[in-house]
């Protein structure tokens, strides 16, 4: 199930391929970063939306010149304390401009939703415990900001500089 940043839960409407599967001519598909390497020109030449699940040691440098082509990019948490995939996104958003939607999968703790959306992220893999702990209100834990972020907030200082006086 995916929790959007916009609070609401929804189904997953795209097909995560393994590596051995044939690739389906319109269906919404994800492919992995070691077959987007091998297959990236047949990929990109393909009719129906794309989208690449990218692990949190790969290099987004890589994927950069094909940002355009690809709807949803996929990034893991494979556990907590591993925030690479925090960095991956800031990259994408801020030095490489993706506009299309970021997804965080694996250890995604309801802690870290509100930061990982300051950081980019769209939609976030989430099952039973979420909704059983209503981790749409995380979204709401806090409202004033000290750093400038990719969810486009003013931080405090900037509010306080924009008042009038």
């Amino acid at each position: 199930m995916l929790l959007a940043d916009d609070g609401a839960l929804r189904n997953d409407n795209w097909r995560h391929l393994e590596d051995s599967e044939a690739i389906p001519d319109s269906n919404p598909v994800t492919v992995s970063f070691a077959r987007w390497e091998q297959e990236s020109e047949a990929l990109r030449a393909r009719n129906g939306r794309l989208g690449l699940r990218l692990p949190s040691d790969a290099p987004v440098e890589a994927i950069a010149p094909a940002l355009d082509r690809l709807e949803l990019i996929v990034l893991s948490f494979p556990k907590f304390t591993d925030g690479r995939a925090y960095s991956q996104a800031r990259l994408l958003r801020g030095r490489y401009g993706y506009k299309g939607e970021l997804r965080a999968t694996g250890e995604v703790l309801r802690d870290q939703l509100l930061f990982m959306r300051r950081c980019g992220f769209d939609s976030f893999t989430v099952g039973q415990r979420a909704i059983d702990e209503d981790w749409p209100k995380a979204f709401a834990d806090f409202d004033t900001f000290y750093q400038a972020a990719a969810d486009g907030r003013d931080p405090v200082m900037r509010q306080r500089l924009s008042r009038p006086r």
